[in-house]
């Protein structure tokens, strides 16, 4: 089975994939790849099937070498410097990585986190039905560390794509903006809560992670501050602490909390939170339709 060899795994880099469907219920996040359309455009360029494991870097890149075999790879997400052996390469396309070449993946230049694919798929064992990493709960495998062997899937998924540009993705956001349903706790909130969450203006804190975005700006007060019963959590909610700093579910979340739900952000919005950068404005917009 062909291999690559971490040399560089950069700040946090992970296996993703499509992630963990139907185990809610045992307390155990989705997890998979924040930014799914970024990740899907990799694995097509390298002729992978759907849902195929791949690597997700955060603004720091990666480097690994393919250990005896030819490779296949492809970047996507985050645009960065891709270097083969010291020789720029595309980013967006699928390209060859001979047997023994390091595979350079640099700082993200905008946004967060770059996806690498390798033709064949990242064959980490599956756990609970996924090769993700799940941060919260620690489930799958391990984020990489310098000497990790990741084995590589069998090439049994045609001919890639060697010479097509990349489809188009989203432009990596300067200004997040999130859609936003109310419920199911927005009552817990002064009657005027979302009118104000409207019109004022949040940035991306520091200490967002895979589980949350987590924001600052003008807190929001609530008009019922009794102790709320520990309940289900849904991707994208967004939930808001003692604080008032609403905080918005990604990938790892916790399947339940204890702090009301004000509403939540549709699924097709999340792709552009992991990509948000600390620092970056946040906008949300009350709306009654999903898409």
């Amino acid at each position: 089975m062909a291999e690559l060899i971490v040399l560089r795994p950069g700040p946090l880099s992970t296996v993703q994939d499509l992630g963990r469907f139907g185990v809610a219920h045992q307390g155990v996040p989705r997890a998979g790849a924040l930014d799914q359309p970024a990740y899907a455009a990799a694995n097509r360029l390298v002729g992978n099937p759907p849902g195929a494991a791949a690597v997700e870097t955060t603004l720091g890149g990666l480097a690994v070498r393919a250990v005896d075999a030819p490779l296949l790879v492809a970047v996507t997400g985050a645009p960065a410097a891709v270097r083969i052996d010291g020789h720029p390469v595309a980013w967006g396309a699928a390209v060859r990585l001979p047997a023994g070449a390091t595979l350079d993946v640099g700082p993200a230049d905008f946004g967060v986190r770059s996806y690498l694919a390798v033709r064949g798929g990242i064959a980490v064992p599956p756990v609970l039905g996924s090769r993700s990493a799940d941060l919260l709960t620690g489930l799958g495998p391990a984020p990489l560390r310098v000497g990790d062997l990741l084995p590589v899937g069998a090439d049994a998924s045609g001919p890639g794509v060697l010479g097509i540009d990349l489809l188009p993705l989203p432009e990596m956001p300067r200004e997040l903006v999130l859609r936003l349903l109310p419920g199911p706790r927005a009552d817990w909130f002064l009657p005027d809560s979302l009118v104000a969450l409207a019109k004022a203006r949040y940035r991306v804190a520091p200490a967002s992670n895979r589980v949350a975005l987590r924001t600052e700006g003008p807190g929001l007060i609530r008009r019922r501050h009794q102790e709320l019963a520990s309940e289900g959590m849904v991707l994208g909610a967004v939930q808001v602490p003692p604080d008032g700093q609403p905080v918005v579910f990604l990938a790892d979340h916790p399947t339940t909390g204890g702090y009301p739900v004000l509403g939540v952000v549709p699924e097709a919005d999340l792709a552009a939170a992991g990509q948000a950068r600390p620092g970056t404005p946040v906008r949300f917009v009350p709306t009654r339709r999903r898409s």
